[in-house]
């Protein structure tokens, strides 16, 4: 079902309602709950109140979602088997899931974006309490039972859209997958290992994003870095305090010329949330193949892989071995290029890098021999500059119209949002909120909460505007100078518009197959082929703008990023089959696991070229474990698609909007409610291949 998703991985969509202001507090109302998670939004202000304003709030929302999905499924379930219809059963269903999952992804974007301690733990404890619920009401026989006896009497008399006979075959898998069919005390054990993991999963993430790990240093300790960053570091008596975010880690491990600076760092950055993460992992491990094997399954991985493109955990490390093999060469190459010319201070150990020398070397390499600096590349992307472009590209491809505002009351300065219109039409078709700084105890990596997925009705007119929240950890501007990012952080943003222009774009009858409710090793497809434009000379230009000049990137800076795209292409792929790999067998049925042994082992046979660090406990905070689980492997599965993708639009042009509209039509239109398999042959016109992924790479 489609609410499976939510109990076993966190909801990804948003339905809420009107602050109310009670003494001190905003707290929501009956009245205005029905009207929000219903809905309809009026304007930018009402959209903004899906998310709770206060801890009461937070609460008051978990007690009315919960009173609400008893009432929607009590009708359900009460319905005679004579009188039942696509309408109040099935599509019931999908918005009684709906309006629950929405409220529950509401109050969890609160508890990883808010300020306010209060609101984050009271969010927490709603999260846990919300989906302890849903595996009780919403993984319910009776429901299950519902929902049969429709499928299998009044459905066949129906004259059922595509669609709607896709989403039935689909909810009646989902059901199964859940345990329905078991007994009453196998499904009773399964609810209760779901209910624990619910919890163990909300404990994982939240360790991550509450870790506060920094180092202290001197500023002679951080000779390389740049002025303006050694000026952003907060103070701790007479040292400087580097904290592990992002833009941190960046800075010090490229350009820092002290080995035990960057080394300090990455052990502090590869340690986050250890060793309380170690356990919780350990035990989400144990829990989650415990669950596996009660629903019929071998491992967890056969589980979570058993309805994606993949099939299976066999095909899919398979393919990942697979790559790792085509790579391998590549990156030697790579290796043996570095090692000829090692900067100062950097030298090897049993014939390998420390993995705190590596990011160092490569821009030291890039520096001498590409008189290429990323510092000096950031300057041209002043972050709203940069921004404002990457809108007008999307625009122009896509046909649509942004304009940017800044609500009053959003949950912290940094937040701005979009409203985002077809051109010509006076109706928004969703709204976009920017959080894009770092702050303590907030989300750690970037991504897009899918708010609301658009609805459309039958007649094609969209019913539900599409809200989403694009999450980011982007250098802050100083006084004495603007926000700039990065290439790599640059292509980190297209990516995950693309990701919320998938959600805006996948209007579908039915909440479940919206926007980017797809299978998770296509769900990437759209994001990583976007990511691509920034990799096009014509459209670097029209995203840059040096902050002091005005000028665009020069013809012959661009070059030399083109060239550099494939400078250490193979050890990246390399990297991914390493993680792809790890959660795979992390996850292939055994519930006794040595983390480490298995990180170790891994890592020594596919990373060949980087010293193991024993005493890095990464996996502590690899939140793709909780969220992604077994099916990291689908980055580099969507990149075989995504890059095909790609090919074929550019050979008409990145900008042309007939093609953009084609891509709509064929793939972001359709959400998940066609199998993936069709929609890339129906865009491609043919069977995809790995021809273009590998040449991207320079294979």
């Amino acid at each position: 079902m489609a609410f499976w998703g939510v109990v076993m991985c966190l909801a990804v969509s948003v339905f809420s309602s009107c602050r109310l202001w009670s003494g001190s507090e905003f707290v929501i109302n009956r009245e205005e709950f029905s009207r929000m998670s219903n809905g309809q939004f009026k304007n930018i202000s009402q959209v903004l109140t899906l998310f709770p304003g206060s801890a009461a709030d937070v609460k008051q929302r978990a007690t009315l979602a919960i009173e609400q999905a008893r009432t929607d499924l009590d009708t359900i379930k009460n319905l005679d088997a004579g009188s039942r219809t696509f309408e109040n059963t099935a599509r019931a269903l999908d918005f009684g899931e709906t309006r629950f999952s929405t409220i529950l992804s509401g109050i969890h974007v609160m508890q990883i974006t808010s300020p306010e301690k209060s609101i984050r733990d009271a969010a927490f404890e709603a999260v846990v309490k919300l989906e302890s619920f849903a595996v009780d009401a919403f993984l319910d026989v009776g429901i299950y039972r519902a929902f049969q006896d429709y499928v299998d009497g009044n459905a066949k008399a129906e004259n059922l859209t595509a669609e709607e006979k896709y989403y039935l075959k689909k909810e009646l898998k989902a059901f199964r997958r859940a345990g329905l069919h078991l007994s009453e005390e196998e499904l009773a054990e399964v609810k209760k290992i779901q209910k624990e993991l619910s919890e163990i999963c909300q404990d994982f993430s939240k360790n991550i994003a509450q870790d506060k790990s920094s180092i202290l240093v001197s500023c002679e300790d951080l000779a390389g870095t740049s002025e303006h960053f050694i000026n952003s570091l907060e103070k701790d008596g007479d040292k400087l305090v580097i904290k592990c975010d992002y833009p941190s880690i960046d800075e010090v491990l490229k350009h820092c010329s002290v080995h035990e600076t960057r080394k300090k760092l990455r052990f502090a950055f590869n340690n986050r949330a250890y060793p309380v993460n170690k356990s919780i992992l350990e035990n989400m491990i144990a829990k989650r193949d415990e669950l596996a094997r009660r629903l019929g399954f071998s491992s967890y991985a056969h589980f979570e892989i058993d309805n994606q493109m993949a099939k299976s955990d066999k095909l899919a490390t398979s393919f990942i071995k697979d790559l790792c093999a085509k790579v391998a060469s590549k990156e030697r190459t790579e290796f043996e290029r570095l090692i000829v010319d090692l900067p100062e201070g950097v030298s090897l150990r049993d014939g390998k890098f420390e993995a705190c020398d590596l990011a160092y070397t490569k821009q030291a390499y890039k520096k001498k021999h590409f008189s290429l600096d990323d510092r000096k590349v950031a300057e041209y992307f002043e972050t709203e500059k940069t921004i404002a472009g990457i809108f007008n590209i999307y625009q122009k491809f896509l046909g649509l119209e942004f304009k940017l505002v800044k609500p009053e009351g959003v949950w912290h300065e940094d937040v701005s949002a979009i409203e985002v219109r077809r051109k010509g039409c006076d109706n928004p078709e969703g709204y976009i909120f920017l959080d894009l700084y770092p702050r303590d105890n907030k989300f750690k990596h970037a991504c897009l909460v899918d708010a609301i997925c658009p609805i459309k009705g039958r007649n094609g007119q969209v019913d539900t505007p599409s809200v989403g929240v694009i999450i980011a950890n982007f250098p802050k501007a100083t006084k004495d100078r603007p926000s700039l990012l990065t290439h790599n952080y640059v292509t980190t943003f297209f990516h995950e518009f693309g990701h919320a222009m998938h959600q805006l774009l996948g209007k579908t009858g039915l909440n479940s197959l919206a926007g980017t409710n797809v299978i998770w090793d296509f769900v990437e497809v759209p994001s990583q082929m976007f990511e691509e434009w920034m990799w096009d000379k014509d459209m670097l230009k029209l995203v840059s703008s040096h902050y002091k000049t005005g000028e665009s990137l020069p013809d012959e800076l661009i070059e030399k990023m083109l060239e550099l795209k494939r400078f250490d292409s193979g050890y990246f792929v390399q990297r991914q089959c390493y993680l792809a790999l790890l959660a795979l067998e992390y996850f292939d049925g055994s519930s006794q696991k040595d983390l480490d042994a298995i990180s170790k082992r891994l890592h020594e046979s596919i990373t060949k070229h980087v010293c193991y660090d024993p005493e890095a406990h990464f996996y502590a905070a690899f939140g793709h474990l909780n969220g992604y689980g077994a099916r990291y492997y689908s980055y580099m599965w969507s990149k075989v698609f995504a890059l095909d993708v790609f090919d074929a639009i550019r050979k008409n042009g990145l900008l042309d909007r007939n093609v953009g509209q084609k891509l709509v039509d064929k793939i972001l239109g359709k959400g998940g409610s066609v199998e993936p398999d069709i929609l890339l042959k129906d865009f491609l016109g043919r069977e995809p291949t790995q021809e273009a992924f590998l040449k991207d790479i320079g294979v």
